[in-house]
């Protein structure tokens, strides 16, 4: 069954280019382009797909936002890991249902957010109040607020350590997405159970490196990676590769633990 718009949700708008705006729907708002604008009452109760006009004739198609949309246009602070590294990091790092990680360097929550829509319980350490307020806003946003019952970010330095009172019985997962990670890995060492994995995201391979030489004897399978993002120009008889494509944004090293 369709399930129509409703006040304080967002949508999607995309126009006849294929341009994308997010709109957060409010009773009497409006959204307002150089073609016009159209009123936010138009789409609640409407389902999704609906095509709708603005003022100046200008067609708006309605769709509810994936992640991968959310990501790409929501509210950042700091710079956000982009869905061609998301999904591979939630695959190496094997994130599942229950799986505790520790993830540092929160920023604006993209990660998180994706680690737990694949099942995850989360604590984060982020050290700027306002980025930690900017993550755990954009996964109540995207997730709901019942979401944050698994997503605990702390203002802590992970350089320093981890709490003893975070690690418990162990973290399933490590995920590193800071400046020098290899200063959080002999922390990672007392923190994550036998058999844990590690995932660092790291933009510059001198950082990969040294990510690497930091690993000693009870590290195991070590491997590090980067991925490439070509799109296809499809329109028969014509079809290519696109004259542009994503190509390095980070490289991502991966290993396991076993003491």
């Amino acid at each position: 069954m369709t399930r129509a718009f409703a006040a304080g949700e967002r949508v999607l708008l995309i126009d006849s280019k294929a341009r994308r705006y997010l709109v957060t729907l409010a009773v009497g708002g409006e959204f307002h382009s150089h073609h016009g604008f159209v009123p936010h009452d138009d789409v609640i109760g409407s389902p999704e797909g609906t095509v709708l006009r603005s003022t100046k004739g200008a067609e708006y198609r309605t769709l509810r936002p994936t992640l991968e949309d959310f990501v790409v246009e929501m509210p950042r602070g700091a710079q956000v890991i982009y869905p061609k590294d998301l999904a591979p990091i939630c695959m190496l790092a094997d994130i599942g249902p229950g799986v505790r990680v520790f993830e540092t360097g929160v920023g604006s929550g993209a990660l998180s957010m994706a680690m737990l829509r694949w099942g995850a319980d989360i604590v984060g350490y982020e050290t700027r109040l306002d980025f930690a307020n900017k993550a755990r806003k954009n996964v109540a946003s995207f997730l709901g607020d019942e979401a944050l019952d698994r997503f605990r970010v702390e203002i802590a330095d992970s350089y320093e350590g981890i709490a003893d009172a975070d690690v418990g019985d162990g973290f399933d997962r490590v995920v590193l997405d800071l400046p020098e990670p290899w200063r959080v890995v002999p922390h990672a060492e007392r923190a994550l159970r036998p058999g844990g994995i590690l995932v660092a995201y790291t933009p510059s391979i001198t950082q990969a490196v040294q990510v690497r030489e930091s690993f000693d004897r009870r590290w195991m399978d070590s491997r590090t990676m980067e991925v490439l993002h070509r799109g296809w120009y499809v329109n028969p008889p014509a079809v290519r590769p696109d004259h542009r494509m994503v190509a390095h944004t980070a490289f991502l090293t991966v290993s396991r633990f076993a003491p």
